[in-house]
Parts: structure tokens; C-alpha cells; sequence
């Protein structure tokens, strides 16, 4: 008769099937997912030719609709006057003066839109402006 007793097994449970799912399931939403910069402001902007400039990390984005709506870094002004557009410049920037400024004007926006923002940076003293557009498809 065999008084000793038992030695249990150790029940150990295995995680590397799971460690392999989770890595699987990290590297599928890494690659479906798209990084790419949405806007709500519908605008078609116009087409030219030309080198991609680099932007710079701190920049004022001024956008112009096709209506001639002004949106400074996204935020809608309330009105079209000048004085309007310059306040909101203003707040947007500070007290820094050496900031570019982006214009992104629809295609079919009224010229004097883009004079009225184009003014309005001037007398604030942002000078270095810059417009955006699309490459043409060949």
C-alpha cells in the first residue's frame, strides 16, 4: 500500500495563442486605418503646377468657400467685412507676426474674397502668404 501522497500537477495555462491574435488583430487596424487629414468645409481648390512646399509645424489657414465664407484655422467668421476677418486673424495669431499664412480658396470663389483675406494679413503684417491647390490629372 502506497501512503505517500499525490503530487498535483500544476495546471498552467498557455497565452502565446493569445499574445499571436493580439498582435495579429494591432497590425490589421494599424494598416486599415488611414491617416489622412479630413475637412468638414466643402472647397474645390484649383489646379497649377508646381513643387509641394513644405509647411511649417505653426501656420494660420485661412479657407474661403465658394460663397466667400471665411474660416480662420477652421473656425467660421461670423461675417464677410474686413474688420470682421482682421479681428479673428488677430486672435488667431497673437502676438507672433512671422507666422505663414495658407489661404486654401475654392475655385470658383469670388476674386475680391481672396483680395479681402490678402489685405487683411497684409495690415496685420503677416507677409508670408501662400495659396494651396490641386496638381492637374494628367
Amino acid at each position: 500500500m502506497n501512503l505517500r501522497p499525490r503530487r498535483r500537477r500544476s495546471t498552467n495555462v498557455d497565452i502565446t495563442p493569445l499574445i499571436d491574435v493580439v498582435f495579429l488583430l494591432l497590425i490589421f487596424f494599424m494598416v486599415s486605418t488611414t491617416f489622412e487629414k479630413e475637412t468638414q468645409i466643402r472647397i474645390e481648390l484649383p489646379e497649377a503646377a508646381g513643387e509641394k512646399a513644405e509647411t511649417s509645424p505653426k501656420e494660420l489657414e485661412i479657407t474661403i468657400d465658394r460663397h466667400g465664407v471665411f474660416y480662420v484655422n477652421r473656425l467660421e467668421v461670423i461675417n464677410t467685412k474686413i474688420n470682421t476677418l482682421k479681428q479673428a486673424i488677430s486672435k488667431a495669431v497673437g502676438e507672433r507676426r512671422d507666422l505663414p499664412v495658407i489661404i486654401n480658396a475654392d475655385a470658383r470663389t469670388p476674386h475680391q474674397s481672396v483680395m479681402t483675406v490678402m489685405d487683411a494679413a497684409s495690415q496685420l503684417g503677416l507677409l508670408h502668404m501662400t495659396f494651396t491647390a490641386n496638381r492637374p490629372s494628367e
